[in-house]
């Protein structure tokens, strides 16, 4: 089957598609079904051929020069609608960003997206906007993540943002991955554009539990060839241990690779140390405070 990856915006879920008989380019502008009804999207990935038992819906065709038209009068009509509701927001002195807004390609239904601190009363605000555009109406409140996947933006690595690039869901990330990845707990340098921490650290989790699971922890005694010694740091990309040994002498660390010292401990247990779980809830000074759970 021919798989196609489609986007109905410039940013955010990709849609999986099979256009079976089509020869299709990247931004290449098709006609879907989904659930809102008849939509305009755009290749966002080049076909590609895939063995699957998955029930995988078909484009419908290609999309008109009519309907491209359509499409490019859609978005000035949301360009305006988004400062007027800003407008009306600003009327109502409503606690509230207004991050997007989307019609449906049918212009039945006009979606809001905003951000707020907590819940916000927007009933006035909806009858407000429904007398405005004539349509049907709906807010609908995001959270930071969200945010960014709908707007976009550059990371700190020079690349498109995941999340409005490839990322379709968003798994749960806490501190306790960037301890396991021996990562400074600085949150300049752990949060993404939204704010919260980078979901790339969940990318590299089962290389670091693997890792993990082989390797000696900090504090573990471990056999080498210049004699038993105790692990005081661990390099998982490396795989490599710092090893201190005492004397009467001295104290003296060196480095050795995992991989030599493996035949000699065996089966050795490793030391683990008590270690606290943490959540990527920032406090009002941008530092992480110790919390119980996990952000999804």
């Amino acid at each position: 089957m021919k798989i196609v990856n489609l986007r109905t915006r410039d940013a955010g879920v990709t849609l999986r598609f099979s256009c079976d008989g089509y020869s299709l380019a990247l931004g290449d502008a098709v006609m879907v079904e989904l659930e809102t009804g008849e939509e305009i999207a755009f290749v966002a990935q080049e076909p590609y051929v895939e063995n699957t038992k998955e029930e995988i819906p078909a484009i419908k065709r290609l999309a008109s020069e009519k309907e491209l038209e359509k499409y490019y009068d859609i978005c000035a009509k949301e360009k305006d609608a988004f400062f007027k509701c800003k407008e009306l927001i600003a009327a109502r002195s409503i606690e509230m960003n207004l991050v997007d807004c989307e019609y449906t390609f049918d212009l039945k239904k006009l979606t809001f997206y905003f951000t707020a601190d907590g819940r916000v009363d927007f009933r006035e605000l909806v009858k407000d906007l429904a007398y405005t555009f004539r349509t049907r109406i709906e807010l609908r409140q995001i959270g930071s993540r969200d945010q960014a996947k709908l707007v976009g933006g550059i990371g700190m690595c020079g690349r498109e943002l995941c999340c409005c690039s490839f990322l379709n869901r968003f798994a749960p990330v806490n501190l306790k991955l960037a301890r396991s990845q021996g990562l400074s707990l600085n949150p300049g340098k752990l949060n993404g554009a939204c704010g919260r921490l980078m979901c790339c650290l969940q990318f590299e989790k089962e290389a670091y539990d693997d890792a993990h699971r082989r390797l000696p922890e900090p504090g573990a005694r471990v056999r080498t060839p210049h004699g038993m010694g105790q692990v005081t740091d661990v390099n998982y990309i490396e795989e490599t241990l710092s090893v201190k040994f005492v004397s009467e002498a001295e104290t003296e660390i060196e480095k050795f690779s995992w991989a030599d010292l493996e035949d000699l401990n065996g089966d050795m247990v490793k030391h683990n140390s008590n270690k606290s779980d943490f959540i990527d809830y920032p406090d009002m000074n941008g530092s992480y405070s110790d919390s119980d759970g996990e952000e999804g």
